[in-house]
């Protein structure tokens, strides 16, 4: 591992570098890039090193006019159950924030902190097994249902994230609890079951706050299939070079996110990088690119990015809800909210055709949504 990490980095001179001989050999040891953090590399590979300007500004919330720091809603889910006494107001708010911010952070979500916190534990357990253990996942096949790699655009994107993924395809076809990691099985299990019960949840908040019948996102097909995808961000040598995520939008209908404590999400607000501070208990709701398809517009899915830290691991868990049942399936702006005054955006396009889009380009900073919109 020495060899990648050292005499590649942003103050390298030498002209024998080979990017893609130095990706190659990075891919190849199958440790990801926790193994550069094993192997105590003090200069990161040049391969992850950002532009200046991608890494200028942003590093603190931003704060409004009046000087008051900006925070993404946090929404209550108290009462807002079938028949609670909060619901149309909890509706009421998840509209505006999807519509204002495109994140929210939930409480009183109904998912037990030991559950979260087990998540949390289980994820850590994963990437720090040993390198044997944790190679029998490695993987580069996006149709194993199963598999662990270091950034899965590593070979389409110029610059590398500080970051490592378990990828587990948990639906719409159930996974087989014997091919999942011994170290976190059970606690992926029983999250993704809790955490598909409040997606359940927030999609009939989402039609409801779009003026449609509870049910309609959910016939639509909009959370058949959850991805859960524990991260890894190794503590970096030099943090102010890289992003343990460059800045993109989510190709689903919407994301939730389960962090640890040590921050680095960030989102892009008015032009402006403002920071998701960790809420113990809370779980981060973001929408994704179909549901901003879907909804005309009306919803927004954000941009965002994680930066890179000298402090870590920082562990997240995302569940990506996305419709993998049927990739024929044809996407559009739901006809009940169009008008003459509020035409369609976006083309109808089929779900494998925008999935395969997104995937082709990677994280390379620009919107997926703007190859299928109708330019007028």
């Amino acid at each position: 591992m020495a060899e990648v990490g050292n005499g590649y980095n942003s103050t390298g001179t030498g002209l024998e570098y080979d990017r893609d001989k130095e990706v190659k050999a990075f891919d190849e040891t199958k440790r990801g890039v926790k193994g550069l953090a094993d192997a105590g590399v003090t200069k990161i590979p040049r391969f992850f090193v950002e532009p200046p300007e991608v890494i200028a500004g942003g590093w603190s919330s931003r704060d409004d006019e009046a000087g008051a720091r900006l925070d993404i809603p946090i929404i209550d889910l108290g009462g807002a159950g079938k028949g609670g006494n909060r619901r149309e107001e909890v509706a009421r708010r998840i509209g505006w924030a999807c519509e204002t911010w495109g994140f929210f952070q939930v409480v009183n979500h109904g998912i037990e902190q030991r559950v979260l916190d087990g998540m949390i534990e289980g994820g850590r357990r994963f990437h720090e097994l040993t390198d044997e253990e944790k190679m029998r996942f490695y993987s580069r096949d996006s149709k194993a249902k199963v598999r662990f790699n270091s950034n899965f655009d590593l070979y389409k994107v110029q610059t590398a994230n500080w970051r490592d993924t378990l990828f587990l395809d948990m639906a719409p076809e159930p996974l087989d609890p014997h091919v999942m990691p011994l170290a976190c099985r059970e606690e992926a299990i029983e999250y993704w079951k809790n955490v598909s019960a409040l997606g359940n949840t927030l999609l009939e908040l989402f039609s409801e706050a779009l003026g449609l019948q509870s049910t309609y996102l959910q016939n639509m097909g909009c959370g058949e299939g959850q991805a859960l995808l524990p991260h890894y961000y190794p503590a970096c040598p030099e943090p102010d070079l890289t992003l343990g995520a460059s800045k993109h939008s989510d190709p689903d209908f919407f994301t939730i996110l389960l962090q640890d404590h040590i921050g680095g999400l960030q989102v892009l607000h008015q032009g402006q990088w403002v920071n998701v501070t960790p809420v113990n208990g809370a779980l981060v709701v973001n929408i994704g690119d179909l549901l901003q398809l879907v909804s005309n517009g009306r919803f927004k899915s954000v941009e965002h990015r994680v930066t890179a830290s000298a402090v870590g691991p920082r562990i997240s868990i995302a569940c990506f809800f996305i419709s993998n049942r049927s990739p024929f399936r044809v996407y559009g702006p739901i006809k009940e909210l169009l008008s003459e005054d509020n035409p369609p955006i976006y083309k109808d396009v089929r779900l494998h055709e925008f999935l395969s889009h997104y995937n082709a380009k990677g994280l390379d900073g620009r919107l997926a949504l703007d190859k299928f919109k109708l330019w007028y």
